[in-house]
């Protein structure tokens, strides 16, 4: 079938992007890539410099778009993570740790980039500072869209319009905070995890850390080698076993539940009326998505991390597919997920598919959100999957495999580890059946390609 060549414009060069950027040209579009940073990574791209960063995060622009500290290693094993025809393997010389540290990932995302021939679609250094619609009247697929962005090294200004626009910002940049009482007159050291690096500041600190989640528990068992005190306060006390052993090890680790109040002289109360004294409190409550230069006339909103309206957490019903998303999903399998993505908007884009109508994507988006409501799920949990199901369906629109057995249960493997024995499930496991299972299954066996034979040019 005819199909159409689009220009596009993808916001971003990190996993999301990268990989929409290499569908996008592989389905015959124009592809410009624009990233903020001097390389490509997003997330992934480490900066130890957070100096003049807002503590606290809450700059319409940031300054510091990662959020990865120093020490931190994958979650999940390296052999869940890679694309579908680009295995995350081993190599010589550098990390080889089946939960390796994020400069690996890192690594991994630059060979993506070099194996594909991305880069000479990448304006570095640049910040996209305004998307909009260059005539309203129209909707879909016959809109274009006005890109504004701004020469960080020169301060130039260039104003384009696109086709489309793919937006793949990621979703761990912007701190999401709690409202207590009293942070605004606490006069010590506040900040959020986002600009956490390293444990050494807060040598002989009493530190105060809010939330159990993983990067509050990874902070927390740094900080017990450096800090006179760390005081974790979790919304629940049920916590899991592998905490639990941490806590009981550590004679100068302390669980708490929410603080109550924040007060003048240091002090941060909790809700079952005990106290302590603090010098700072960490933040590791979660990001929120920020979508500051985007301007959909409010078509688009973000309510309480509720990004919508979006059809399959992709596409607003009223702008497809001229504008998408990729990478809004939470609690997924990432990378295989955004290249399902990347196809589906890509084949939308050239005519190869179409999307359901604008009454039905909304009769969608209704019934999910209805559904979330009848489950209990809160607002802000919009987009967290946690469903291999979810994400094998979502693949079908373009024929994308099913996620593996073996990456779904290595996937949870680990997750099950990590509950048991907080400290050493990255480096003590016993799945050797799954992973040579993995090892062996076509996605670790089979050649790559030349990029040469991706490219419909």
């Amino acid at each position: 079938m005819a199909t159409t060549s689009k220009y596009v414009c993808v916001i971003g060069a990190g996993p999301a992007g990268l990989v929409a950027t290499r569908e996008l040209r592989k389905e015959g579009h124009r592809v410009v890539t624009v990233e903020q940073s001097h390389d490509v990574g997003g997330q992934w791209l480490y900066d130890p410099n957070v100096r003049g960063e807002d503590p606290l995060g809450r700059s319409k622009f940031l300054k510091v778009h990662s959020s990865v500290y120093a020490s931190l290693r994958l979650a999940t094993p390296r052999e869940t993570v890679g694309l579908s025809d680009f295995p995350f393997v081993v190599k010589e010389g550098r990390d080889t740790r089946r939960f390796p540290g994020h400069r690996e990932l890192l690594w991994y995302l630059k060979d993506f980039c070099e194996w594909f021939g991305l880069t000479e679609m990448i304006r570095f250094n640049t910040r996209v500072e305004y998307v909009g619609m260059s005539d309203s009247d129209k909707v879909g697929g016959d809109l274009k869209w006005v890109v504004r962005s701004r020469d960080l090294k020169s301060e130039k200004v260039a104003e384009e319009v696109f086709d489309a626009v793919v937006v793949a910002t990621g979703q761990y940049s912007h701190p999401r905070l709690p409202s207590i009482k009293g942070m605004e007159q606490w006069k010590r050291r506040q900040m959020h995890s986002h600009i956490y690096r390293d444990p050494h500041p807060f040598h002989n600190e009493v530190v105060v850390v809010v939330g159990n989640s993983v990067s509050g528990r990874d902070i927390s068992m740094e900080l017990v080698n450096v800090a006179k005190e760390i005081h974790l306060s979790a919304i629940s006390l049920d916590i899991s076993e592998g905490l639990s052993k941490v806590i009981s090890k550590h004679r100068n680790l302390y669980l708490h539940p929410q603080i109550e109040s924040l007060h003048g002289d240091g002090r941060v109360v909790f809700v079952d009326g005990s106290w302590v004294m603090a010098d700072t409190i960490i933040y590791c409550t979660g990001y929120s998505y920020s979508f500051p230069f985007l301007d959909t006339k409010g078509i688009v909103t973000v309510d309480d991390d509720r990004v919508g309206p979006l059809y399959e957490h992709t596409f607003p019903p009223s702008l497809a597919p001229s504008l998408s998303f990729v990478g809004i999903p939470r609690k997924i399998i990432s990378f295989p997920f955004f290249e399902s993505q990347a196809i589906w908007i890509a084949q939308l884009l050239s005519g190869r598919k179409t999307l359901p109508s604008f009454h039905d994507m909304m009769q969608s988006i209704e019934e999910f959100y209805q559904s979330r409501n009848a489950a209990g799920i809160p607002k802000h949990h919009t987009h967290d999957i946690a469903n291999f199901e979810y994400c094998d369906k979502y693949g079908e629109n373009v024929g994308y495999p099913h996620l593996e057995e073996w990456r779904k249960e290595l996937f949870l493997s680990g997750s099950v580890r990590a509950r048991v024995n907080l400290e050493t499930f990255r480096d003590s496991w016993d799945d050797y059946e799954l992973l040579q299972a993995a090892l062996l299954s076509s996605h670790f066996t089979q050649s790559l390609q030349p990029p040469s034979q991706h490219y419909t040019l």
